[in-house]
C-alpha cells in the first residue's frame, strides 16, 4: 500500500521532492511511477543503490525527507541520484530550460546534513520531472503517430530527444510533441495537432528533429497522410 503524508510535515527539510509530469496528459502523476535512489560513494568514485523510501503526498510530490537527517563534527554534503520509471514513458532528466543531453541517467542532488534543531544549509526545491510516452505508450484509438529510429552513421542512438513544433491555423497556438527513443534507437512519436498544408495536395507536413546532446542533432520532414506507415529515419551529425 502506497504510504500517504501531508506535504507541510513531510518534506519540510526533504534535501529534494520531485512532481512527475504526464507531459501526453498534461497532469501530475505519482501512480505507477518507480523510483531508484543512489549515493555517490567518492572512494569507490561510484553510485550505491540505497534503499531509502520515498514519501509521496496526496499533491503527487516524491520526496526522501530522511536523507541529510544527521548531525556532528563529521557531518557532510552527499550526493544523491534518483532514476524514474513508468509502464509506457520515458523520464526526461534536463531540467526545463536546460539543454537536452541523452547521456543523463538521472537527476542528481545534494543532501545538506540536518536535526531537528538546524535546518540544513541549503532546502531543497521542487522538480518537475517530465514523463514522455515512450515507443511502448498505449496511445489510445485515433491517436495519430508516427514511428522510426534515430541513427548516427547507421549505429541507433538510444534515449535521443524527438520533437515536433508547429502552430494551429485557427489561433496560431504553439503546439510540442514529443518522445525519448528505445535502447534500440525507435521513436513513435504522436502528431495530434495539425501540420503545414501542402498547396495541392490533401497532405500535411510535420519538421521532426532529434538530439543527442547540444551540437549533434538531426531533422525530417514527415509528410501526411501518405508517410504515416512508413518507417521513418531521423540521422544524426555533428552542427
Amino acid at each position: 500500500m502506497t504510504r500517504f503524508y501531508p506535504l507541510e510535515s513531510s518534506v519540510l527539510h526533504s534535501p529534494a521532492w520531485f512532481v512527475p509530469f504526464d507531459e501526453f496528459a498534461q497532469r501530475a502523476r505519482s501512480a505507477d511511477v518507480t523510483t531508484e535512489l543512489a549515493r555517490f560513494d567518492p572512494a569507490a568514485n561510484a553510485w550505491e543503490v540505497q534503499e531509502t523510501p520515498a514519501i509521496r503526498t496526496p499533491s503527487a510530490v516524491i520526496a526522501y525527507p530522511e536523507l541529510g537527517r544527521r548531525r556532528g563534527p563529521g557531518a557532510q554534503p552527499e550526493r544523491f541520484r534518483v532514476r524514474f520509471s513508468a509502464i509506457g514513458f520515458a523520464p526526461l532528466y534536463p531540467a526545463d530550460g536546460e539543454d537536452f543531453d541523452a547521456s543523463l541517467t538521472g537527476v542528481e542532488f545534494t543532501a545538506y546534513p540536518y536535526d531537528d534543531d538546524t535546518p540544513p544549509a541549503v532546502a531543497g526545491e521542487p522538480r518537475v520531472v517530465r514523463l514522455l510516452p515512450s515507443v511502448a505508450f498505449p496511445y489510445g484509438p485515433g491517436v495519430r503517430t508516427v514511428y522510426g529510429v534515430v541513427r548516427a552513421n547507421g549505429v541507433p542512438v538510444a534515449n535521443a530527444l524527438v520533437e515536433a513544433h508547429g502552430v494551429t491555423s485557427r489561433d496560431g497556438a504553439p503546439w510540442q510533441e514529443r518522445t525519448l527513443t528505445s535502447a534500440a534507437g525507435a521513436f513513435r512519436l504522436p502528431l495530434r495537432w495539425e501540420g503545414e498544408p501542402v498547396t495541392g495536395l490533401p497532405e500535411q507536413v510535420f519538421h521532426l528533429s532529434a538530439t543527442e546532446r547540444p551540437g549533434r542533432t538531426g531533422a525530417l520532414d514527415v509528410r501526411l497522410p501518405s508517410g504515416r506507415n512508413t518507417k521513418h529515419v531521423i540521422e544524426i551529425v555533428e552542427q
